[in-house]
């Protein structure tokens, strides 16, 4: 019966070509404008390490005085040297890192000095990111504490710097600085970057990783967010007991059920800090993993969670301008319903052969839907933002343009199927 349905939603499409090509217009419309916005807030929103995001901690203390504290406040997203040290060393994790960005220039050999973005942070910030080794491998934990001069650079760098291939031995130079390269990643790009949320979280890789010690030691260029307190003048801010919050402090847990202890173990340690005498704020301690930590830092732009709903709106406004159509066409073919229904057609099969027709537009409209998705993710490419190059459709969103315009467009069949049922075939016939 399927087939014989079909078969009559054709013969309907070409006895009514302009209203048919109405109704997939304005499907094609709502679907292409929704599946857009949807795409790219998709990309924004997703997880930018699927199966270990649980198990990955943002960690957040209170060191500041009491000069605008608020009880229960938010303390800074970024810890102190000496906080971050510390809990280094005492490694109540699996695996701890802290870091922050750098801006650097690079000198390849017989080519053009260029600045570009860097990352001091500790060893273990390579396996738990999950960051793909191409060549080489990442530094050690001597190695931090060595400040040893070595680096592992991005996949682009590689290319750019030494023409692609097995870098890792060769010498590269920092703010002219030598630095061995011993790892070379492969092409990655967690979409946010979301170790640091005090930079853009949609930029490109850093260009360049090195030990934090060494950064320190050969004073490089330092990057991002610092806020000090208290009589910070003429100190160094980057001094390891400066009273400045500047770096980036994440914890790997062994299992997600690990984090309640973790936490007490950081208001532990900040009440043995106020003791000190370092900490004079209450116990203030925030510990999220990293969807966590991207939701509450809203790290997808109001404009593109606004443009998402005025897109569902436009869609609801075509799905009602379908129901329209597909009322007039219901009622234009009501002389055909009237003799199908004499004939010995239930209403079951009236409304079936309704379905099926809507379910065909659907169809087409997620076809046309699909080309207009394409130019808008297309036009969004050609934005300015730095999320822009991202907005591209993959399979799930692909499939999601078909079940969404199938979905719609059922929907919306709905009430004109129903309206067809209820057609009188005596009326019908004794009027012809």
């Amino acid at each position: 019966m399927f087939g014989y349905y079909c078969n009559l939603a054709l013969r309907s499409f070409r006895r009514n070509r302009m209203l048919t090509a109405l109704m997939v217009l304005a499907i094609a419309l709502g679907i292409g404008a929704s599946m857009t916005t949807l795409t790219v807030f998709h990309v924004l929103s997703g997880d930018p390490i699927p199966g270990k995001s649980d198990r990955l901690f943002h960690v957040q203390l209170d060191p500041e005085p009491m000069t605008g504290y608020m009880a229960g406040g938010e303390p800074s997203r970024n810890m102190t040297r000496f906080d971050s040290e510390t809990l280094l060393h005492e490694a109540r994790g699996k695996r701890q890192a802290f870091m922050t960005g750098g801006f650097v220039a690079l000198e390849p050999e017989g080519g053009t000095p260029y600045f570009t973005d860097a990352r001091y942070t500790t060893g273990a910030f390579f396996p738990m990111f999950d960051a793909p080794l191409a060549f080489g491998r990442g530094w050690s934990a001597q190695n931090d504490a060595d400040a040893a001069r070595v680096a592992v650079i991005s996949a682009e760098t590689n290319q750019k710097v030494f023409g692609g291939g097995d870098s890792t031995g060769k010498t590269l130079r920092i703010d002219g600085n030598a630095f061995q390269v011993i790892g070379v990643l492969a092409p990655w790009r967690p979409t946010p970057r979301f170790w640091d949320l005090n930079l853009d979280g949609f930029e490109t890789l850093e260009s360049v990783f090195v030990p934090f010690s060494a950064a320190m030691d050969a004073e490089l260029s330092r990057m991002g967010s610092m806020s000090c307190w208290g009589d910070s003048s003429g100190i160094d801010s980057n001094a390891r007991n400066a009273p400045c919050a500047w770096l980036q402090y994440w914890v790997e847990l062994d299992s997600p059920g690990d984090a309640a202890a973790y936490r007490d173990y950081l208001l532990a340690y900040s009440e043995q800090q106020r003791q000190a005498g370092r900490f004079v704020r209450p116990a203030n301690v925030r510990l999220r993993d990293v969807r966590a930590h991207l939701d509450h830092a809203q790290i997808v732009p109001g404009d593109v969670r606004l443009q998402v709903w005025l897109a569902f709106g436009f869609l609801l406004v075509c799905l009602v301008n379908t129901v329209g159509l597909l009322l007039a066409k219901s009622l234009r073919r009501a002389s055909e319903i009237g003799v199908r229904r004499s004939l010995g057609a239930s209403r079951k099969a009236i409304f079936a052969q309704f379905v099926v027709e809507a379910g065909a537009i659907g169809v087409a409209g997620g076809i046309a839907g699909l080309v207009v998705a394409l130019f808008g993710l297309w036009a969004v490419r050609q934005a300015p933002s730095t999320y822009a190059e991202l907005a591209r459709l993959d399979p799930a969103m692909l499939l999601t343009t078909f079940v969404l315009s199938i979905a719609a467009t059922l929907l919306a069949g709905l009430l004109p199927a129903w309206r067809a049922t209820q057609v009188m075939p005596a009326i019908q016939l004794k009027s012809n």
